[in-house]
């Protein structure tokens, strides 16, 4: 080859620097087909041989060809393709007064994000309840029309007979201290040490003297055995104690009501099934209602005395934990036995 015959890039010599001239580029010969030799990199693009096509799920883009199996992409249910409330049949199993909580046809909206969405709801004094349903489905945002930190934009919503709606400031305030709350992460202030934690409420809602204060702080440590701890402050606490002292502060008022949001949150199976253990210690000792609030279907199989269970802002089922366990309906037989064949997905 001559100085003036075009080359082609992969045909220089031992040079791999070796200078192309952009004439050579214009006129680069075409590469020899299936001379015998088969680089490396041409091994790359080797054709695999046929296999049969594996059908696109509906609703995927077009053109779109899935090449091998690697996840299970069910089938829109036709169901709820039909009707999204297909599944919620709003029964409600041997429920009778006298009811801690009731959502009347309940509807909150945010901007155009309908999260309530005409919500039916009765829970029973004096047990262990839980509201189980998918994330994002409406569970915390029940908490807050509990204790009126929400209003709904229609419906009503009653404790103990109260319509929580049209109370007055006054009256409000006094009922949010029949009211104690075990927020996820505790909501200790960092501040204060334990022992302060936990006796803030007394000193800010009621009279009571230093001396009184301190036999009932040391008693509801006591009861969640934190004791030892009194003088820690809330960063030299695991996730754990962090829990047991929120559920600590939550109890030093005596209150009717203990709303617990998600207190599994964060938290390892062994130390879940322990707060577990607490929270059916601490209810069988002072009594009084509990409403959890979790997607942890284990901690409703150790503690649940009532379950509800929310989706898209309203109550598919509702009833004594057995019923629920051996509900027939697809979707709390789905929910609560954790299995992905059933009407919920990822969508």
């Amino acid at each position: 080859m001559d100085d003036k015959t075009p080359r082609h890039p992969a045909d220089q010599g031992d040079d791999a620097f070796d200078p192309i001239r952009p004439e050579d580029l214009d006129a680069i010969p075409p590469r020899p087909v299936n001379d015998g030799v088969i680089d490396e990199a041409d091994d790359l693009f080797v054709d695999e041989p046929a296999t049969e096509p594996v059908p696109v799920a509906a609703g995927a883009p077009a053109g779109d060809i899935q090449r091998s199996k690697s996840a299970v992409v069910r089938e829109p249910d036709a169901r709820l393709a039909a009707d999204e409330y297909a599944y919620h049949n709003g029964e409600t199993h041997d429920l009778d007064g006298p009811f801690a909580i009731e959502f009347k046809g309940v509807h909150k909206a945010f901007g155009s994000n309908k999260i309530l969405r005409g919500l039916d709801l009765a829970i029973p004094e004096g047990k262990v309840s839980m509201i189980l349903g998918p994330s994002g489905t409406g569970k915390s945002v029940c908490i807050k029309h509990m204790v009126g930190l929400l209003f709904p934009d229609q419906g009503d919503v009653l404790v103990k007979g109260q319509s929580v709606p049209n109370l007055p400031d006054d009256d409000l305030f006094e009922l949010r201290k029949r009211f104690g709350v075990l927020f996820q992460d505790g909501a200790l202030f960092g501040s204060m040490n334990l022992y302060d934690n936990v006796a803030f409420p007394l000193r800010q809602h009621t009279d009571k003297g230093e001396s009184e204060i301190k036999d009932i702080v040391d008693r509801r440590l006591n009861e969640v055995g934190l004791i030892p701890a009194r003088d820690k402050y809330p960063n030299e606490l695991s996730g754990g104690m962090r829990k047991r002292a929120g559920l600590a502060r939550a109890l030093v008022l005596d209150p009717d009501i203990v709303l617990f949001d998600e207190p599994d949150s964060g938290l390892d199976p062994v130390r879940t099934a322990l707060l577990c253990e607490l929270i059916e210690e601490v209810h069988a000792e002072n009594g009084g209602t509990y409403i959890v609030i979790t997607h942890d279907i284990a901690s409703a199989k150790a503690v649940a005395e009532h379950i509800a269970v929310l989706w898209k802002g309203r109550i598919v089922e509702s009833g004594p934990a057995q019923d629920l366990f051996n509900s027939p309906n697809p979707f709390v037989r789905q929910f609560l036995s954790g299995k992905a064949d059933g009407p919920l997905g990822m969508e």
